[in-house]
């Protein structure tokens, strides 16, 4: 008989290797989508002065915050007239440059005596300040009201505003109290206003009165003598 072979094992196949597996990155889940965003629109370019406009202007700040208003004012008016293109700062300075102007600003005293303010009437008529003038000499009126002084500016003043009848009623009283009120009433072009006034004319043209102890006279500069 013949032997039947018995079939033979096949070897194993060992199993294929595979290939090496390769970490994939992860996925950020928050990062923005591949779109490139827009850019962001450039910054405006500032001119090279607007900086050093800028640097006087708050050295200006310090002294106004050191009551140095003088030393402010003149840096803050520096920034006006060295810098008139920087015109978005120009607001700012001149609001604190009216600050410094006012502290710098000598405060006037008002006058207090008859001679103070009969001064200080000679100056506003001189400047033609009539107003002023005419307010000092009221108070002097008020005190003294037979200083012929302060009667005969006050006729010169209500002249120069074309009052005539305050004007020629004051230069009457001053020529009762002082006759020489008259001769310098005659020719005295701050009284031109008043030569067609009959009234004027008149007190002018009246016999002179007997004088009481007039005041004596002080130095009157007028408006037309400057």
């Amino acid at each position: 008989m013949t032997k039947q072979r018995r079939p033979q094992p096949h070897p194993a196949k060992s199993p294929p290797q595979s290939a090496p597996v390769r970490p994939r990155p992860a996925r950020n889940v928050d990062a923005a989508p591949s779109r490139s965003a827009p850019a962001a629109p450039a910054a405006p370019q500032r001119r090279s002065t607007y900086f050093e406009a800028v640097a006087i202007y708050e050295r200006g700040l310090e002294a106004l915050q050191r009551h140095d208003y003088e030393g402010a004012g003149n840096l803050f008016d520096s920034v006006l007239r060295q810098y008139p293109e920087e015109k978005e700062l120009h607001e700012r300075v001149r609001l604190y440059l009216n600050i410094c102007q006012r502290q710098v600003k000598p405060r006037e005293s008002s006058p207090q005596t008859v001679d103070e303010r009969l001064y200080a009437a000679t100056l506003a008529i001189n400047g033609g300040q009539y107003d002023q003038a005419i307010a000092h000499l009221r108070l002097v009126r008020d005190e003294d009201p037979d200083n012929d002084h302060a009667l005969y500016m006050l006729a010169v003043a209500h002249a120069q505003r074309d009052e005539h009848a305050e004007a020629v009623a004051h230069l009457e009283r001053a020529i009762a109290l002082n006759h020489e009120n008259r001769a310098l009433a005659r020719n005295d072009p701050d009284l031109e206003p008043l030569r067609d006034d009959e009234s004027f004319r008149a007190a002018l043209e009246a016999p002179p009165l007997a004088p009481r102890s007039p005041h004596p006279r002080r130095p009157f500069k007028s408006r037309t003598a400057r």
